[in-house]
């Protein structure tokens, strides 16, 4: 949100914010959180890339389509573990998953 329009909400009696203050996260949940959605949107983008559907991820897993909807959801429900697992099955290499994680997410 630029200053201008932050500025006018505040200014019209709005709180503004994130959603880490909306929910009272902790900085390092804060953290935790934007790491889940930011490894989850990078194995959506992966695994359409390389043409496989979530049966197809989900089966190479050993695991269901919908565990692999939970994943591509950021679902707090799927360990970090399966996924950066499922990363690697559609063939992110560590550093792929280090340049994930250090994506911010919007």
């Amino acid at each position: 949100m630029d200053a201008k329009k932050r500025k006018r909400l505040e200014k019209a009696g709005w709180s503004v914010g994130d959603a880490a203050d909306f929910l009272n996260l902790a900085p390092e949940e804060a953290a935790l959180v934007e790491m889940r959605v930011a490894l989850s949107r990078s194995l959506k983008s992966r695994r359409l890339a390389a043409g496989l559907t979530q049966t197809t991820l989900a089966k190479q897993l050993g695991s269901s389509q919908s565990r692999v909807a939970k994943l591509e959801a950021a679902d707090p429900s799927v360990s970090l573990e399966l996924l950066i697992r499922a990363l690697l099955a559609v063939g992110a290499s560590r550093k792929d998953v280090a340049s994930a994680l250090s994506q911010r997410v919007a």
